[in-house]
């Protein structure tokens, strides 16, 4: 691939690594499991990059595979992710330690939408990133009615849980 294509990848992977970080947080429960998974979908973008039409945004591109990489590595319960050889111009995004102790509220929430199903913990995170229901639909493969609805019965789900937990 070219230099002007890893550039441009490296640059949008760097401006939206917040995206895959919070999904990270929510498919992992430790720093080494959220550090594998976060390279692991570094690796799939790359290989995905090429398909990307611009038809979409690409941080609802990216969403969608980040989604499914955690989704699918989640379903079959590995805790290490696997890692293969991958290009090292990849080596060249600068990786920011996501803090997880700036708020303990955020840690009761985080451990309660870890005990959602795969589609619910999407919509949460993505629901938690402003975006509109429009975009949740599309990115997720559902209805906009559809979103709505489930999110409306994961925010009584969550916050049943997180009253339980003494995190509200």
């Amino acid at each position: 691939m070219t230099n002007d294509l890893e550039n441009d990848f490296i640059n949008l992977l760097e401006e939206h690594q917040n995206i895959f970080h919070k999904i990270c947080k929510l498919y992992t429960d430790d720093v080494e499991a959220h550090k594998d998974l976060f390279q692991e979908m570094a690796i799939q973008l790359w290989h995905s990059y090429p398909s990307f039409k611009g038809d979409a945004k690409f941080s609802t591109w990216a969403y969608r595979v980040a989604l499914n990489t955690a989704i699918s590595l989640h379903r079959t319960k590995k805790r290490k992710v696997v890692t293969v050889e991958w290009d090292n111009s990849l080596q060249q995004v600068r990786y920011e330690e996501y803090n997880d102790e700036q708020e303990e509220r955020l840690r009761f929430l985080y451990k309660a939408v870890r005990q959602l199903n795969d589609i619910e913990k999407a919509l949460v995170y993505m629901y938690l990133e402003d975006k509109d229901y429009t975009e949740i639909a599309e990115t997720l493969g559902i209805s906009e009615v559809n979103a709505r609805v489930k999110m409306n019965r994961i925010k009584t789900k969550l916050k049943n849980m997180l009253t339980q937990q003494g995190g509200i």
